[in-house]
């Protein structure tokens, strides 16, 4: 992937490094990871695994914030947040070109790192969790360990396979912008539990199929693609797709508690959003079959 020569974001909240939550600067293992994740999709408390892998940390706490990429101490984790930075960056001129084609104004997101656990609008974030978009606060959300899951837990290595976990989170930011967040959470708390995973499904398969849009122009406009890379991304969608996980977790699927989607489905949307650039290719919603 060719973004070394890209600008970073200003739109960095660094709280790694003594910051944020008590307790939040401890590991949390990968294992603990992929526990919670799955106890999320079966409606189990993911706290009572978190409080296992990581001491439970008190979330009411004030974070404490700083902007811009800091030095950790970590020469690893300082080349990754200033990789993330750099894919944020490419995600805000894509999305705000493309805002500006429609006639709107792109907002551009905060991205948050930390380690362990922090604050935020939506509750208690915890590395466990993995990397989450929070509207009420219009941050995304990332402990910069879920890179190393990704690469020895999901077998998903690579920095496009990186990218594309930053660009799906964004994606929920540009479902925010668009109002099919709020449509959603509308539609959603009039069904039943079966209907609102369905529905959540649909919305996240839709930022896939936008993190592809991304790709698609980003590469267009600045050839950030290298070969190896659309492979990278798909391992990685397949990886942490609802049966994928869940047959690590307990050796069987159960298709009516999915709420992000098959391997298959997360690649095809991915797929379809990087082959077209276009926003009406990836109407999850008005789809007959995902």
């Amino acid at each position: 992937m060719r973004l070394d020569d890209g600008r970073e974001s200003e739109n960095i909240e660094d709280r790694r490094g003594g910051g944020g939550i008590p307790g939040g600067g401890r590991s949390i293992g990968i294992g603990t990871i992929v526990l919670a994740l799955v106890a999320m999709y079966f409606g189990v408390d993911p706290s009572v695994v978190l409080n296992m892998g990581a001491g439970g940390p008190d979330v009411q706490q004030q974070a404490s914030v700083a902007t811009g990429v800091q030095h950790s101490g970590r020469s690893g984790d300082d080349a990754l947040a200033h990789f993330t930075s750099r894919v944020l960056a490419d995600t805000e001129d894509t999305w705000g070109e493309l805002f500006r084609a429609g006639g709107k104004e792109y907002r551009q997101p905060r991205l948050v790192l930390y380690t362990g656990g922090t604050p935020t609008a939506c509750g208690a974030g915890q590395a466990a969790m993995g990397p989450f978009y929070c509207p009420g606060d219009e941050r995304v959300y990332l402990d910069l360990d879920f890179y190393r899951a990704l690469q020895a837990r999901f077998h998903a290595p690579g920095d496009f396979a990186q990218a594309y976990v930053i660009a799906h989170e964004v994606g929920h930011h540009v479902q925010n912008q668009l109002g099919i967040a709020d449509k959603v959470q509308r539609a959603k708390a009039r069904t039943g539990e079966r209907g609102a995973n369905q529905l959540q499904v649909r919305m996240e398969l839709q930022a896939d199929c936008f993190a592809g849009i991304w790709a698609n122009h980003a590469n267009r406009s600045r050839a950030i693609l290298e070969q190896g890379d659309v492979e990278e991304a798909l391992r990685a969608a397949s990886a942490i797709g609802d049966d994928t996980l869940q047959k690590q977790a307990q050796g069987y699927v159960v298709p009516e508690s999915f709420t992000h989607g098959s391997a298959e489905q997360r690649m095809r949307w991915f797929s379809r959003g990087l082959e077209s650039g276009e926003l009406k290719s990836c109407d999850t919603f008005g789809a007959r079959a995902l």
